[in-house]
């Protein structure tokens, strides 16, 4: 009886050994850089995120996030996750021009009428073509902002003349629209807009309503322009570093997978939310909202169509059959429709419903 009293002690030991292996060793430590403040909403869910992980993960990952562009900046936010400053990073592909060029045409302005329905169909278009430009990395999912929006410090902007010669700031698929529209883009970074606006060196910008009140331009734009009509939006990605991703056990990935799309949600929801608030904010501070009839924002939109025709060209001289960046267009403007209507059906509140 001592004897069996004896093994089975050591029985138990030994499982408690293995246990301890298993669950008591030091957790996957990971890193999540992104470029936004820390108040941001877009902020908040990626630090949600990271607590999301460790909860499911029951500690097993702990995830350190940097918001603000503290680990890395917003253009070197993407080749931060490619070369492990970070293993996980949230950014907008137009800090990165050339870098993305199919996904480029989630960029152009093809009529998105708010985030939510711009988020779904940026990650829908990703998963359908699954574009080569994101193979050094793991895609967790895409999401994007509200159309680009004029906003201007001191001149109200009604009709297409009212644009011509102002300095605004713009980059990537915004900077070609708003050249077709007949102002003069300048680039600039999100964290050095506020004062490139205070100091005069731009006359406003072109911006989803959410940076009125996330990078509080809202204090010094005065009027801003209805123009979603137009639909150019900011496609964003989150991401992680290939060779992290591929080191995770089976069953971590499923918990990424799972809580990835989980936030591709939130983040959608987030958009429609964010830019409310920020139209709410510019009106509290006195700013001037300007509504374009329909026959001035038809004349908007046909102002645009070149950038879409200079996509494809582009396309075409790097190879890429006109049937194939046609498929991808069509299927934007497709999803596009498919995602409006799924949106009123669902209740999802929009800034200008």
């Amino acid at each position: 009886m001592k004897r069996t009293a004896t093994f089975v002690s050591a029985v138990i030991l030994m499982l408690s050994g293995a246990l301890s292996v298993a669950y008591g060793a030091e957790p996957i430590k990971l890193t999540y850089s992104q470029y936004f403040p820390t108040t941001h909403g877009n902020a908040v869910l990626t630090g949600q995120f990271c607590e999301e992980i460790k909860k499911r993960t029951n500690g097993r990952v702990e995830i350190t996030h940097y918001p603000g562009g503290t680990l890395t900046t917003a253009p070197k936010m993407f080749e931060g996750v490619v070369t492990d400053i970070s293993d996980l990073g949230w950014g907008a592909i137009n800090y990165n021009q050339g870098r993305f060029p199919v996904t480029d045409a989630a960029d152009l302005p093809l009529g998105r009428p708010n985030g939510w329905v711009a988020s779904q169909v940026a990650d829908d278009f990703y998963r359908k073509f699954r574009p080569k430009e994101w193979d050094n990395v793991h895609v967790l999912f895409l999401s994007a902002t509200g159309p680009n929006l004029i906003y201007t410090i001191h001149k109200p902007v009604r009709t297409l003349e009212d644009l011509n010669g102002l300095k605004l700031r713009g980059i990537g698929k915004m900077a070609e629209t708003l050249k077709a529209l007949g102002a003069v883009p300048v680039p600039l970074e999100m964290a050095d807009l506020y004062e490139a606006m205070r100091r005069g060196v731009i006359e406003g910008a072109m911006m989803p309503l959410e940076t009125l009140k996330g990078w509080k331009t809202g204090e010094l734009a005065k009027y801003v322009t209805a123009s979603w009509m137009v639909g150019n939006t900011n496609s964003f990605y989150a991401v992680m570093n290939k060779d992290k991703w591929n080191s995770l056990p089976a069953d971590v990935k499923k918990i990424f997978d799972e809580v990835s799309m989980e936030f591709k949600t939130k983040h959608a929801v987030a958009w429609n939310e964010i830019d409310s608030e920020g139209l709410q904010f510019f009106k509290q501070q006195g700013g001037q909202v300007i509504q374009l009839s329909d026959a001035e924002a038809k004349r908007w939109q046909k102002s645009v169509e070149p950038v879409i025709a200079n996509y494809k060209k582009d396309m075409l001289s790097k190879g890429y059959k006109s049937a194939e960046i046609d498929g991808w267009i069509s299927y934007i403007r497709e999803r596009v429709g498919f995602w409006t209507t799924k949106g009123k059906e669902q209740g999802i509140k929009s800034p200008w419903q």
